[in-house]
């Protein structure tokens, strides 16, 4: 039987890839796992009542392109987070972004491009749904580094202008997974100028923009919006998972120019897995209220002051801007990861499961990321385990 090649390079995926590293060694401690981001903060409390009051929808095909009481939801968050207007044909409601992140690829990215195999840029590390799509349309993906040397994001506009001309689409995460680095509105502008002159579109993975210090990071859709950018430059990914701590609803959207989302949606027409209509009305629910994100939000900040308090005097430590990991830079991360492991039974990733070669060069090698999901006083003592352990 034959089997295709396209995939046929895929590293095993992170933690399945964990599990081989870790598992046949005895914990040396109670089992702390730090690896996925799955928030556990408490999820809004009014929507099992939403939910309840919905179950027949359950009975029903759901809408692909999202319910009007949804769209309406996300219109006005987008409105009120980044003064943007959009129509409803300029969303597309998701089964979780992972879906929508990769779904887009297949829809949006031409089969030649400058007269030759287009390019998909990914920052590296990144979140691997980006390599896995362009492996999918059959695209060359180009691992940029985003490390302490570029502020832990790409540098995209150091590339050469032939390798530029044939990018059709380039990922950005902001505030970026797993580093915590936030473009600011002149990263924006750069980037979306960048896109201007060389015609690719830009994918924004903002899933993370309501955890962070302070300020509110700009939107990828706003700045594009201030620029006067083609309609099509920007497409925005947003998801209820990490804003409203609901990771198992799978619910987020994409927005951007009209004619982006009409193929999005016709492609997904076809292959997509709508969300169910009832829980359609829980997710436009979560987007309405904004009390249960500022609290979580409160409970993040704690966490960024007491990781600061905790690494002082760590050489490389940066406490991230926003978002929930922890970066935490060491000699050899699965190393690290193995010896957290045996020693005190914490559970980290190792970043260069995140990460690929590149140029000879793996830029997740020397670090582990750490989510700081658990509640603060579980996650204190596991950090202060983690910093007797690496750092004596």
């Amino acid at each position: 039987m034959a089997f295709p090649e396209r995939f046929s390079n895929l590293p095993e995926y992170a933690f399945p890839r964990l599990r081989a590293l870790l598992d046949h060694h005895a914990p040396g401690g109670e089992p702390v796992a730090m690896t996925i981001g799955e928030p556990r903060h408490e999820m809004p409390s009014f929507l099992a009542e939403v939910l309840n009051a919905h179950l027949d929808g359950f009975a029903k095909y759901p809408a692909n392109e999202g319910i009007a009481p949804l769209l309406q939801a996300i219109r006005d968050w987008v409105k009120r987070r980044y003064d943007v207007a959009l129509a409803p044909e300029q969303l597309m409601v998701l089964n979780g972004t992972r879906e929508g992140l990769f779904n887009a690829a297949l829809a949006l990215c031409p089969e030649r491009k400058a007269g030759a195999t287009p390019i998909i840029l990914t920052p590296n590390p990144f979140y691997q749904v980006y390599a896995v799509a362009a492996l999918s349309v059959g695209a060359q993906a180009r691992y940029v580094p985003a490390t302490g040397a570029t502020a832990h994001l790409p540098d995209y506009a150091s590339l050469p202008d032939d390798v530029l001309d044939r990018v059709a689409i380039a990922y950005i995460c902001s505030p970026a997974n797993p580093q915590g680095a936030v473009a600011d509105a002149a990263y924006w502008r750069s980037l979306i100028a960048l896109a201007e002159k060389h015609d690719f579109q830009i994918f924004a993975d903002e899933c993370y923009s309501e955890i962070y210090r302070s300020t509110p990071p700009p939107g990828a859709l706003e700045i594009a919006q201030e620029m006067g950018a083609a309609p099509e430059r920007v497409l925005s990914f947003h998801s209820l998972s990490k804003r409203s701590n609901l990771p198992g609803l799978r619910s987020g959207f994409v927005a951007g120019g009209r004619e982006s989302i009409r193929r999005v949606r016709q492609l997904r027409a076809y292959a997509g897995v709508p969300l169910p209509e009832p829980l359609q009305h829980v997710a436009a629910a979560a987007w309405n209220d904004e009390a249960h994100v500022n609290r979580s939000r409160a409970l993040y900040q704690q966490k960024y002051a007491l990781a600061d308090r905790l690494f002082a005097g760590v050489k490389g430590y940066k406490g991230p801007e926003a978002g929930f990991f922890l970066w935490l830079p060491v000699e050899d991360g699965e190393a690290a990861a193995l010896r957290l492991w045996r020693e005190t039974g914490l559970r980290v990733l190792p970043g260069a499961y995140l990460s690929r070669d590149a140029d000879g060069e793996n830029p997740g090698r020397g670090f582990v990321r750490v989510a700081m999901v658990a509640p603060i006083d579980e996650l204190e003592v596991a950090l202060r385990r983690l910093r007797t352990a690496l750092y004596p």
